[in-house]
């Protein structure tokens, strides 16, 4: 499926991207992981072993993405799911807070895009991560909800502007991944509660049954400026 193929994944060493590199390998492609933590960038290429390669980046640092690009000779697929922000109600939340969504997860997907498109062939195909939410956006997440709608809007226009480079969106809905690790157990066990039970299939999804969908978005070839949502039905609700 990958054999000779380089993938570029940015939040590879952790989660979704963790699993799809993963996915990678084993199917006979190489990938370059992309995350902001050093030592979990060494763990990951670790477990992948010689068919990966990584660099510390920043998404918020428009020059860290153009570094980590500018080594890599060729690539075959971009996935980039890495991002870190922050959510609260519309009338409560910072201005820094209520941006992060922007500055993390669209720009840094946006210049990601834009650095690996010369290196791409005309094969390729770009995932971007969006979300759930940008179809049915929680109380507590206007500007999250925003961002995910125009990651949608993104890949629709990369789609047309960059064919026949293929470009499609992922948006998950709640994922139980280790990121749920970080937060509160009360905290983790009352979003996991009444997601579940917004959903048609009554549970959080799984790390394995999203990177399924991006491998699917990789490398179905008359797939483009499509979103699809492994959110087990969240926006039908």
């Amino acid at each position: 499926m990958f054999t000779d193929q380089v993938v570029a994944i940015i939040g590879g060493t952790s989660g979704i991207g963790l699993e799809v590199a993963r996915r990678v390998v084993e199917s006979s492609g190489r990938v370059v992981l992309g995350g902001r933590d050093a030592g979990k960038l060494e763990a990951a290429l670790a477990e992948l072993g010689p068919a990966a390669t990584g660099r510390t980046v920043d998404v918020t640092d428009k020059s860290s993405i153009a570094d980590f690009f500018a080594p890599i000779e060729r690539l075959d697929h971009l996935f980039s799911p890495g991002s870190s922000y922050g959510r609260g109600k519309f009338t409560e939340i910072s201005d820094d807070l209520a941006e992060s969504p922007f500055r993390s997860k669209f720009w840094g997907q946006y210049y990601a895009a834009k650095h690996a498109v010369p290196k791409l062939s005309e094969t390729g195909s770009i995932v971007l991560m969006g979300g759930a939410y940008s179809v049915r956006p929680p109380v507590d997440g206007a500007a999250y909800a925003a961002c995910n709608g125009a990651l949608e809007s993104l890949g629709k226009a990369l789609a047309v502007e960059l064919s026949p480079i293929r470009v499609n969106v992922v948006a998950p809905g709640l994922i139980d991944s280790d990121l749920w690790t970080r937060v509160p157990e009360d905290v983790r066990e009352h979003n996991y509660r009444t997601y579940s039970e917004a959903t048609l299939r009554r549970r959080a999804g799984t790390v394995a049954e999203v990177a399924q969908s991006v491998v699917y978005l990789m490398t179905n070839d008359y797939t483009t400026g499509s979103t699809l949502y492994p959110d087990g039905g969240y926006a039908l609700r």
